[in-house]
């Protein structure tokens, strides 16, 4: 009977302590991780970098996922989108760089461009947009166009490559000195994809059973 009791009374004192003891190690590593995640994100550590990303765009300020979207004087709807685009500094030849730029011409006759290039300059006297860094068109014609580079007008309908350019399309595979996609000469309706300056062709014959 008095072993019962011993061990009644034994139990009895670990249950209390235990239920001191559980609550303070539970505090103890709850403090612990406090600390540990305070250190990992600390405020002060942070304001560096901060400061350094306002200087650099207070030094050379830009726009992130910029857009320009426009009607040419012919009708043809033009828009430009860049994933980064710096203004020029007036009173210079800076005149402003944009990078990954992808655009859409559409005509009034209902044919569509779309263009991408590695970067491009606005030349705001002349109205143009001078694509640089390799050029890549994909008309809803079928071609499928790359040049080195290219100048678009945003006061009317005109793409000019200036330089070779190489376009795979119905037909077969065409290299050329230049291209020109603009309105039809006078008295003609529409608009014309133009290959000139040393055209060469190579033919594709289509596949039987197209």
């Amino acid at each position: 009977m008095m072993a019962a009791l011993g061990r009644d009374n034994l139990h009895s004192r670990l249950v209390v302590w235990l239920k001191i003891l559980l609550p303070l190690a539970a505090l103890a590593i709850l403090s612990t991780l406090f600390l540990v995640s305070s250190r990992g994100i600390s405020p002060e550590d942070a304001i560096p970098y901060a400061e350094a990303e306002i200087a650099d765009r207070l030094r050379e300020p830009r726009l992130t996922d910029a857009s320009f979207a426009g009607m040419t004087k012919d009708g043809a709807a033009l828009t430009l989108k860049a994933a980064m685009a710096r203004p020029g500094v007036t009173g210079t030849a800076d005149s402003g760089l944009a990078r990954g730029l992808s655009g859409v011409l559409e005509t009034p006759d209902g044919q569509r461009t779309e263009l991408a290039a590695t970067e491009a300059r606005l030349d705001e006297a002349a109205q143009l947009m001078i694509l640089s860094g390799g050029v890549k068109l994909a008309t809803s014609t079928g071609y499928q166009i790359e040049t080195a580079g290219l100048t678009v007008a945003l006061d009317r309908t005109g793409l000019d490559s200036t330089g070779q350019v190489t376009a795979t399309g119905p037909g077969g595979t065409i290299t050329a000195g230049r291209l020109h996609l603009g309105q039809a000469s006078a008295g003609l309706p529409g608009y014309l994809l133009v290959f000139n300056g040393g055209v060469r062709l190579l033919y594709q014959p289509p596949k039987k059973g197209n």
